[in-house]
């Protein structure tokens, strides 16, 4: 009676601790709001970035994304928390049971006379395929053809079988079904070595099956050569009918919806290419953080300077401009945008809802809701498969690494009097010379797919090169962050030589 009372003491007790900590429990999986978001419900009026050229060092315009990256490291914190929780696994005494059993299996078939096979039958119970009958003029004994279940080696007992020699013994049964005796009067000999030619192909003429057995492996390509880019009918999201038509578009169409390459001179007076970068470099900081698509950062950025080229500004509502482009821009791409309110908070309520609102309607009647832009990222896709198709550089590589140069572009005020496309091909004649620097980066199937000579990329090609081997500056560290992640190969830490030889530039030579 004593043990049955304490018993229930320790019960209740237990049950007691429980239900005291089971809202803990519940406040912590629930996900408290952190003092940040709770903040964020009374908006409260400060100035936007102040002097853009003190941010970096003051760290006043990181406050809001910086707050949000503490909200996902807890996160992060919480989930792995629970992610550590044990997996129920089996009891001891059932593995004890699983062994005992296996054991008791292992003994009984021991206790069994070993099967000895031949080429007639088997001892084994199951009903074994009779051999075919053979003509009296062919005195040939063939094997039985003897089933996966039943099959037993003969060099190994019944004892000593493991159930891996069985299952690979049983996938080598499922061979081609050959015909140990063709019909006719021909051997067994003829008979095989007609079937082996015809699975395997073997023909006399040499070079015509070796022209059909080609592998996928391309060799190194000459110079005159043009890899068929467009040849892959199967996938529909590769568009392979209508790629060079849609490329036809998108260069023309970048002619019409480019910026202004002077407006910081002739338009604005507040703002300085300085305070721009240093904006850009922030907004890749809060397109991280929300894990954006790549397109909505590009598209952000033609968007403010498309609108910076016709209206002045000043520079506390720069940050509102460029919050309100972003707006737009994940509205445009993505399938699940950011809400005013989340803009509103990345930017520590230094604007109301009502402001982003009210920007947002000013740059869509300013652009007249003309929204489709082609950007670096949208011809990017394209070089950089043409470059992977006729080379043996790491794909990944490769990708990640023009990737990165093209970003960086969007940094320098001054890369803005190239083109679109003529930045893109730049990025993957720099990245390939970085991965290769001795090779040519530029052959004759990226002029033809690109429309871009060799000759024609130098000068952004130079610009490119200077800004990836100086980097953007210290105050500017967003995207060199971003791609020295294990995610992205780690290409920001690759090293670039100090100089593009002049004679990858010549045409005649790549």
């Amino acid at each position: 009676m004593s043990s049955t009372a304490a018993a229930s003491r320790r019960l209740s007790s237990s049950a007691a601790t429980a239900t005291a900590k089971r809202p803990a429990m519940a406040e912590n999986a629930g996900g408290a709001k952190p003092a940040g978001r709770m903040a964020a419900q009374q908006p409260k009026k400060r100035v936007a970035l102040g002097n853009l050229t003190n941010v970096a060092a003051g760290a006043v315009g990181r406050t809001g994304c910086g707050k949000v990256a503490v909200v996902t490291a807890g996160n992060a914190r919480l989930h792995s928390a629970t992610s550590t929780v044990p997996v129920k696994k089996g009891s001891l005494a059932s593995a004890r049971n699983v062994i005992t059993n296996r054991g008791s299996a292992v003994k009984s078939v021991s206790t069994r006379p070993t099967p000895v096979t031949s080429c007639r039958g088997s001892t084994t119970q199951k009903e074994i395929v009779p051999p075919p009958k053979l003509p009296a003029a062919m005195p040939i004994v063939a094997p039985p053809i003897v089933p996966c279940s039943s099959f037993v080696s003969p060099r190994h007992s019944a004892d000593s079988m493991s159930t891996d020699e069985t299952m690979s013994t049983c996938d080598s049964m499922k061979s081609p079904d050959f015909e140990y005796i063709d019909n006719g009067d021909s051997s067994v000999l003829d008979s095989l070595q007609r079937r082996a030619n015809a699975n395997l192909r073997i023909s006399e003429d040499s070079d015509v099956e070796g022209a059909k057995w080609k592998k996928d492996a391309t060799a190194p390509m000459e110079i005159d050569t043009i890899c068929d880019v467009d040849n892959n009918y199967e996938d529909t999201q590769l568009c392979a009918t209508l790629a060079s038509d849609i490329y036809m578009h998108l260069r023309e169409a970048e002619t019409r919806k480019r910026p202004a390459t002077d407006f910081l001179e002739k338009m604005q007076k507040d703002v300085n290419p300085s305070m721009r970068a240093i904006l850009i470099d922030w907004l890749v900081e809060v397109a991280e953080e929300y894990r954006l698509v790549p397109d909505t950062l590009y598209l952000t950025v033609n968007y403010i300077d498309r609108y910076l080229s016709g209206n002045e500004i000043n520079r506390q509502r720069l940050q509102l401009l460029g919050v309100a482009c972003m707006l737009i821009a994940a509205k445009y791409e993505e399938i699940c945008a950011p809400q005013v309110e989340e803009f509103c908070y990345i930017t520590d309520n230094t604007y109301f809802k009502d402001e982003v609102l009210d920007m947002e309607a000013s740059v869509l009647n300013y652009l007249k809701f003309e929204m489709t832009a082609p950007t670096p990222k949208c011809f990017l896709r394209r070089f950089v498969r043409v470059a992977q198709v006729c080379d043996e550089d790491p794909a990944l590589h490769l990708e990640f690494l023009a990737n990165y140069v093209a970003e960086l572009s969007l940094l320098e005020y001054s890369l803005l009097a190239y083109p679109p496309s003529l930045v893109a091909a730049s990025a993957v004649f720099l990245s390939k010379f970085i991965l290769q620097p001795t090779k040519c980066p530029w052959n004759s199937t990226l002029a033809h797919y690109t429309q871009y000579k060799a000759s024609e990329l130098c000068d952004c090609v130079k610009a490119l090169h200077r800004l990836f081997s100086v980097g953007p500056g210290s105050n500017l560290p967003a995207i060199r962050e971003k791609y020295s992640q294990h995610k992205y190969k780690f290409v920001a830490k690759k090293q670039c030589p100090p100089l593009v030889p002049a004679d990858f530039f010549r045409d005649a030579t790549c």
